[in-house]
């Protein structure tokens, strides 16, 4: 399958709003599900299962993205859209 231009404004528009959250948001609150994941893929298996209500919330672990991220993303956003503009529209 050969790349068009729909192809690439999509992707670019993708990576652009991608960015734009990512520079709205501070941090992402992980599930309980997805932070046994990510501490079994880590090796952080040291943490104890929760044992009450209280704890529950305590084993949920926040991600906190870099600034320079949102940027990053919405930069090449913005010029893979500008690009997919600029190409010559094929059949």
């Amino acid at each position: 399958m050969r790349v068009k231009r729909h192809h690439i404004l999509l992707g670019g528009l993708l990576l652009f709003f991608a960015g734009v959250q990512f520079r709205l948001v501070d941090s992402f609150t992980l599930s309980e599900r997805s932070s046994h994941f990510i501490s079994a893929q880590l090796g952080d298996r040291g943490a104890l299962p929760p044992l009450s209500l209280l704890q529950n919330n305590l084993s949920r672990k926040v991600v906190t993205p870099p600034r320079w991220l949102g940027l990053a993303l919405m930069s090449v956003g913005s010029v893979l859209t500008l690009k997919s503009l600029s190409m010559k529209q094929t059949a």
